[in-house]
């Protein structure tokens, strides 16, 4: 008779389902009550710009010669009705972070960084500081639901205003800006009491669909003199018809935000549930543009988890004529730096996987109003990190369009893409690797 104890016992297997996080996260609810809130964009892995390709020139193709041959990456924004149409030397801009999410030094080296490359920053909610106007060359003023430190003169300071209708991260949710990080100035801005937990409108006070818009977007293109671009910037979840209305409605670009983009604060369950990735919110966005007749005509600025130059590249072959940076902007500045890895550990985290930035303790000095932290961050090094940044992205553009034959980097198109996975096939609408194939594509949305 066998010993059970001389049976090999077989290894025991956690659960794919219930996994260690899934498990910790039933724990934290049990044991508090309350849904856990974080920044960041979603970190669940979704088809990216990583699964496309691009097809260099060879002979059927005439690549252009290394650094001899002109590239251009210059855009404007904003010709559609603007009298002062915006013109970047870039297509790569700063979105859209407030002040109050990040620190005073951060908006200004943002502002520095973007101005050396010759591109626009963005204000994000909680209104104009003078460290953001004071060193940028080209901003953008963002107009949120929430109305947090807007006023008319503020909007005609602004080079283009941008409508928040929704965010990736949390497209049909409001933002959160917690106690912590209402400081005195935070809150004499936003006219809000010190240290008391912030949570914008999910929607617009004073609209309830497109007719409203139009109403609005005329309302600022009066108080502006009809000189400022006005964006509409929409979290990706019906990018043909929000697309679509935005025009309709009379926004001279649309800007449009993946899942994979973040936010300062939100409910974790909406970063990485609600919302669609970016790459499978472009070219649909880009069809509605082609069946008004006005692509190229209305800009598309495209945003979520742009990292490098070849996601830059990737995002203007699919058809939008700018991509917009957060995330990536702000580890350039400095934060999720290891060198600040023992400040992290006390945290009980780690530099790279950092995304408490709603609390305010973030060690780097750029997520935070804590006088103490902010000292950290120098905004003229940041700033020169972010130029940096920025270029090397710009020049990693140019090196990939070269190599298809194009002479700007506007001229990239699908036609120079393939795909290596078939769900990234039928959401960038390109062939499959080695074949004539889009999955699912039958020339309709």
């Amino acid at each position: 008779m066998t010993n059970s104890s001389d049976i090999p016992r077989t290894p025991p297997r956690k659960s794919a389902t219930f996994d260690d996080y899934t498990l910790a996260e039933i724990r934290r609810a049990a044991a508090t009550g309350i849904y856990d809130i974080r920044g960041g964009g979603a970190k669940r892995r979704v088809p990216h710009f990583d699964d496309l390709l691009f097809l260099g020139a060879s002979i059927s193709r005439y690549p252009l010669e290394g650094y001899r041959e002109r590239c251009g990456t210059d855009v404007v924004l904003g010709a559609r009705f603007a009298t002062k149409p915006i013109h970047l030397k870039i297509p790569i801009t700063i979105a859209g972070m407030s002040f109050g999410s990040l620190s005073g030094n951060a908006k200004e080296a943002l502002g520095r960084g973007a101005s050396a490359m010759g591109t626009s920053t963005t204000t994000g909610d909680g209104g104009m500081t003078p460290e953001e106007r004071g060193h940028s060359q080209t901003l953008v003023y963002q107009y949120l639901p929430s109305r947090y430190g807007m006023n008319p003169d503020d909007l005609r300071r602004a080079d283009a205003i941008e409508i928040v209708i929704g965010q990736g991260a949390k497209p049909g949710g409001g933002g959160m800006l917690l106690g912590q990080k209402i400081s005195p100035r935070v809150a004499k801005m936003r006219t809000l009491p010190e240290g008391i937990d912030q949570r914008s409108a999910c929607r617009h006070p004073d609209w309830t669909g497109p007719d409203d818009l139009e109403i609005k977007i005329e309302e600022l293109r009066e108080i502006t003199d009809w000189e400022k671009p006005i964006y509409v910037k929409v979290g990706a979840a019906r990018p043909y018809y929000d697309t679509a209305l935005a025009v309709k409605s009379g926004a001279d670009v649309v800007v449009l935000d993946g899942m994979q983009g973040g936010t300062a604060a939100t409910q974790e369950v909406f970063i990485e549930n609600v919302g669609l990735p970016i790459l499978s919110a472009i070219r649909p966005a880009v069809q509605a543009l082609q069946d008004l007749g006005l692509h190229r005509k209305v800009q598309l600025i495209v945003s979520g988890g742009i990292r490098n130059g070849a996601d830059v590249a990737k995002a203007l072959a699919l058809g939008a004529d700018a991509v917009s940076i957060g995330t990536a902007a702000l580890v350039a500045l400095g934060d999720n730096n290891p060198v600040f890895e023992s400040d992290y550990a006390a945290l009980g985290t780690t530099a790279g996987a950092y995304d408490d930035w709603q609390e305010g303790r973030d060690p780097a000095g750029i997520t935070t109003q804590d006088p103490a932290l902010t000292q950290r961050l120098d905004p003229v090094a940041a700033g020169r990190r972010l130029a940096n940044y920025l270029a090397v992205l710009t020049l990693e553009a140019q090196t990939i369009a070269r190599a298809c034959g194009k002479s700007h980097v506007h001229n990239l198109e699908p036609e120079d893409l393939v795909a290596l996975t078939i769900e990234a096939a039928a959401m960038a609408r390109v062939p499959l690797a080695g074949t004539e194939w889009i999955p699912g594509f039958n020339g309709k949305i």
